[in-house]
């Protein structure tokens, strides 16, 4: 992973012919470090070496997690949640089977299952701790109670909240106002571990109530202490099937430090790779809204399920697609994971 030092009031001043050049060169280094999208990550192995370099309370390793079968209930069955938003972002409610097509590597797939009730799922909150959110933590506690106020209340939670390392809040033992105690009694300082909360929050919702598993982060940057890297954290994202989104709390005009200035793309990779998606907060007074809208868009997805026409169990990564048309004047957009992992027996 490139590494660059940052300090805490650091600023980018540069002109916008030398700023372009300087992006160019950070983004040709980074994608090429961090292109490890079809890197099968062993979960165990990694959690040991992390292990290795920095102990862990125990109550902060969470779980170990085996190789997990993304998107599977069982072998014979794929299970796909799509989410289907409007123009204006707002999901799309109402749709049927007929509305929607499925293709595994190009072959269209027969539909058996198709449903689109409101059932409880378990979710990892993430929760940026940073010092760059100082003058933003009461925004995100307010953030955090929207989306508890529009979520399904059957709903289980565990919250993981990350600066210099990340650390578990509340499980699903603790009521929504006792995590909200918690929150409001916690001091964001320190740098940013992001990637290693992600797989903290990955660990513990292995073992949550329900079949249907998401994450939702909030951080105004990317990463700068983590030991995970970025490819490593798709890659178990995609393997675990839980579906990642992101509120993103960028300046439009001016990127304070490195993490900032790539947190955006980190986080679009993460979601996008998981069949979620990141929204961006240019101000603080958009975060609540945002956070309510995501959680009743995590209320109002399709489950479309198929039997997959390629039998073979191969252990092979399998692409995804899924076509709406609901009507000729309606513009949509579907988010759903781009692939899954077949069966290796």
């Amino acid at each position: 992973m490139l590494r660059l030092p940052v300090t805490a009031g650091f600023s980018l001043r540069l002109g916008p012919q030398v700023l372009l050049c300087v992006t160019t060169l950070l983004w040709a280094a980074v994608a090429h470090s961090q292109n490890t999208d079809e890197v099968h990550v062993a979960p165990r192995n990694l959690l040991d070496q992390t292990i290795a370099l920095s102990p862990l309370p125990t109550s902060e390793r969470g779980l170990l997690l085996p190789h997990a079968k993304a998107l599977h209930v069982e072998v014979d069955r794929v299970l796909v949640p799509v989410t289907v938003t409007d123009g204006r972002n707002r999901p799309v409610l109402g749709l049927e089977r007929k509305d929607f097509s499925v293709f595994e590597d190009e072959r269209r797939q027969e539909i058996r299952d198709f449903s689109a009730e409101d059932a409880p799922i378990s979710i990892g909150l993430v929760l940026d701790l940073s010092g760059s959110m100082s003058n933003k933590f009461v925004t995100e506690r307010e953030a955090v109670e929207q989306f508890f106020r529009n979520a399904n209340a059957q709903d289980d939670y565990c919250v993981v909240t990350f600066a210099d390392k990340p650390r578990v809040l509340a499980t699903s033992t603790q009521s929504i106002e006792d995590i909200e105690r918690r929150l409001a009694a916690v001091k964001p300082d320190g740098q940013t571990a992001l990637l290693d909360a992600i797989y903290l929050a990955v660990t513990h919702l292995h073992s949550a109530r329900y079949e249907r598993r998401a994450i939702l982060i909030i951080s105004d940057g990317g990463d700068n202490h983590s030991r995970y890297r970025l490819g490593e954290i798709k890659s178990l994202l995609q393997e675990s099937g839980v579906e990642v989104y992101a509120i993103g709390i960028f300046d439009a005009l001016l990127f304070k430090s490195f993490e900032e200035f790539m947190g955006k793309r980190w986080l679009s990779e993460i979601t996008d790779a998981t069949g979620g998606r990141t929204l961006t907060a240019t101000s603080l007074e958009k975060l609540p809204e945002i956070a309510a809208s995501i959680s009743r868009e995590m209320r109002t997805q399709y489950l479309l399920g198929y039997r997959p026409s390629n039998r073979a169990r191969d252990g092979k990564w399998r692409k995804i697609k899924v076509q709406v048309t609901p009507s000729p004047t309606l513009q949509v957009q579907a988010y759903y994971k781009k692939r899954y992992l077949a069966p290796n027996r």
